[in-house]
């Protein structure tokens, strides 16, 4: 699968010695990540999962493998470059993830997160949706015109965790996004599913996934609304619930969102919707992000349980913080 030395025509029209070390660098890692991933995925029964990961810090980018795509993201932009310099480098490291991989060029996607990082954000209009296989499950996936895919996939492991309780379960998941939660709970026996986002292309999205995998009827619910609203509003029950929130929002037709300034308002809102001993999933990827136990413990019994809900092929470690909390 390697290619070494890597081809003359990979350094075209590169700058420095410096791009070409970094190209032979970045070839040599990633051929050292598809050896120890080969037989990996198929073992798990998953076309989706992360190849690299900033493992170079020279090489600030991230590289998931969708079936026979590949989603690469920026994360850093160094200032030693002009913008001509850097778009000639992006492509060099693209063609060596692309032959290293044995991808097609066509099928490597590439996103920036320099900005905002806003996993709503719009950058395109080309509608390359595919499906992909994680569990047992389809979902589908576009890599080509949103910063985010569709489906997060340092959550594999939570998602199972969710699965293996929902028997028998009214569940629900706030804060969305594509409905995947949902379908692993449906997937594990959920008695119901309720599913809860603002945007009604990720609505659209859930629905598309979870009749996708044949869980259709009116035992699963989609619901266009705030989080907050909704469980101010609503009566319904639950005994399983899902929060992943994003670290903030600024929508213009309502109250800024700041996860650390509103968790703990959110979760004891949840709380009031819960049957007893219901169990929360709460999950964020902010990094300076503090639970505010005080605030909560008199409802809920508390469980960090980040450690286990990183999956294996993902080398950073706090990609997302996440708790169980179950109701006393």
């Amino acid at each position: 699968m390697a290619i070494d030395p890597l081809p003359s025509d990979f350094f075209r029209e590169i700058d420095t010695e410096k791009d070409r070390l970094q190209a032979v660098l970045f070839a040599q890692r990633l051929t050292n990540r598809a050896r120890h991933l080969r037989r990996w995925p198929n073992r798990r029964g998953i076309t989706c999962f992360r190849v690299y990961e900033k493992d170079i810090p020279e090489i600030p980018l991230v590289v998931d493998r969708f079936e026979d795509n590949l989603h690469i993201t920026e994360y850093d932009r160094p200032h030693d470059r002009t913008i001509e310099h850097h778009q000639r480098w992006l492509a060099l490291m693209s063609r060596t993830a692309s032959a290293i991989l044995e991808v097609e060029d066509s099928k490597t996607f590439f996103k920036s997160r320099v900005h905002d990082g806003n996993q709503y954000e719009k950058v395109a209009d080309v509608h390359s949706r595919i499906i992909v296989r994680e569990g047992g499950l389809q979902f589908l996936v576009n890599l080509s015109d949103y910063v985010d895919t569709g489906l997060f996939l340092d959550h594999r492991q939570t998602r199972s965790m969710v699965r293996r309780e929902a028997i028998g379960k009214a569940f629900l998941n706030l804060f969305a996004y594509t409905g995947s939660f949902s379908a692993y709970a449906a997937s594990g026996g959920a008695l119901s599913t309720t599913t809860v986002d603002w945007s009604n292309t990720y609505l659209d999205w859930a629905r598309d996934n979870m009749k996708l995998n044949g869980f259709t009827g009116d035992q699963h619910a989609f619901e266009r609304c705030d989080s907050m609203d909704y469980l101010r509003a609503g009566k319904s029950k639950f005994d399983l619930a899902v929060v992943d929130p994003p670290t903030h929002s600024n929508r213009t037709d309502a109250v800024d969102w700041l996860v650390q300034d509103q968790h703990a308002e959110l979760l004891l809102l949840l709380a009031k919707r819960m049957n007893p001993q219901g169990v929360v999933y709460f999950s964020t990827n902010f990094r300076r992000f503090r639970l505010h136990e005080l605030f909560l413990e008199h409802d809920f019994e508390i469980r960090e349980i980040s450690r286990q809900t990183v999956p294996e092929d993902f080398r950073n470690q706090r990609i997302h913080r996440c708790w169980r909390l179950v109701m006393r």
